[in-house]
């Protein structure tokens, strides 16, 4: 008898495959198309949906891993195409958009905890699921739309790695505080270790390319291919071990290899794997969507949908000029920067932990269609973002 796993998987893939050669045939990004998917096929009642709900893929830790797969490998190729003499030369300039960033946007966060009469702790909760932008969705949206070497890929790249690394920070103050785990003092210890492990990572990366295009050369792809994956999946296994974003180790990994001579060859042998993954990741966002639970936040997420992305917009607007970009094209970083994703499921995951309250039904049921919302609307803001900056420069003059 077949594994339900693996007849699951094939009923997932297949349904992916499907549904993004229909995008494609209609000219619509598939990320959108990949999250509606899972939503179909998932464990949604199939009364939620007007009946058309199959219940034929349900989450679990087999999808899990596959989709945290995904957000490593998107990361790493986020990071292949980032200079990492560019990201230390532009230093100041990407604190000082990052700065920006966060005081947009997490404002707007606790603004709305407070409009909506939330408490201190789900008020911080909220204000960082609506801060950090998803890189793994906006990734391959700009791998998807070509932007990757325009650009509007730097302002944007530079932004996400800050957001990425606040997170990381912001994760561990807010499990110690909401979990109760641990001292302020343990808490201080967690954070160390996470930038020592980080600033090891950049150390590698900076000094030892020459070792890594030793190590890494080989005549046979499939060698090259299970030495890059090994490295790659068990730094940022290593990474999420201890307390550190997989996204964000996977991403220095990138920049590790991006110093070498291995660029070309990564792209050619390892995109299908991306890609796979990558697909899995934007799925498992759609298994995720408990769509029966969207009716008791309905305001608040309509709300919040509006604000923040005119937060993200501006943030990002603003992003753009700072590095020197013109106005149509700071535009695009702005729209660009629109899509939530996995950091804010992470924090609804960790609010659920907690159990009590808002924390443990209304923020969990929120994210879930925040992101559901957010990520196909920034997708689709950003795949027609050249009309979309049309009308605003007619605005505007």
């Amino acid at each position: 008898m077949a594994d339900p796993l693996l007849v699951q998987f094939g009923i997932a893939v297949t349904a992916i495959a499907l549904i993004g050669a229909l995008a494609s045939r209609i000219g619509l990004s598939v990320i959108p198309a990949y999250i509606v998917v899972g939503i179909l096929v998932g464990p949604n009642p199939p009364t939620a949906i007007g009946g058309v709900s199959l219940r034929l893929v349900q989450t679990g830790e087999f999808i899990d891993l596959l989709a945290e797969l995904g957000i490593v490998f998107l990361l790493f190729f986020l990071g292949l195409e980032f200079s990492l003499q560019q990201l230390v030369s532009n230093r100041d300039r990407l604190v000082k958009v990052g700065l920006v960033d966060l005081g947009i946007n997490f404002l707007l966060g606790l603004g709305l905890g407070v409009l909506f009469g939330f408490s201190w702790l789900e008020t911080f909760f909220l204000a960082g699921i609506v801060y950090i932008s998803s890189s793994a969705v906006i990734t391959k949206s700009l791998i998807d739309q070509g932007w990757i070497a325009n650009a509007e890929s730097e302002p944007i790249l530079g932004t996400l790695v800050f957001e990425d690394i606040f997170i990381a920070v912001y994760l561990a103050l807010l499990s110690a505080v909401a979990l109760g785990e641990g001292t302020p003092t343990d808490a201080a210890i967690s954070i160390g270790v996470s930038i020592a492990f980080l600033v090891l990572l950049v150390g590698v990366a900076w000094y030892g390319s020459e070792y890594v295009e030793r190590l890494f050369r080989t005549d046979s792809n499939e060698l090259f291919l299970l030495r890059v994956t090994g490295i790659t999946v068990l730094i940022a296994g290593t990474a999420l071990a201890m307390g550190i974003s997989e996204a964000v180790a996977a991403f220095f990994v990138g920049t590790m290899f991006s110093q070498t001579d291995h660029v070309s060859r990564i792209e050619q042998v390892l995109s299908p794997t991306r890609d796979l993954f990558a697909a899995v990741f934007f799925f498992s966002i759609g298994l995720a969507t408990d769509i029966t639970l969207l009716a008791d936040v309905l305001a608040l997420l309509g709300i919040a949908v509006v604000l923040t992305t005119c937060g993200k917009f501006v943030s990002g607007t603003f992003s753009g000029r700072s590095y020197g970009l013109d106005r149509t094209r700071s535009f695009r970083v702005g729209l660009g920067m629109v899509p939530r994703g996995e950091f804010s499921l992470v924090l609804s995951t960790l609010a659920m932990s907690v159990g009590t309250g808002a924390l443990g039904e209304l923020i969990p049921a929120f994210t879930v269609g925040y992101v559901l919302i957010m990520s196909i609307l920034g997708t689709l803001l950003i795949q027609h973002a050249d009309r979309v900056t049309d009308t605003l420069e007619t605005a505007f003059t």
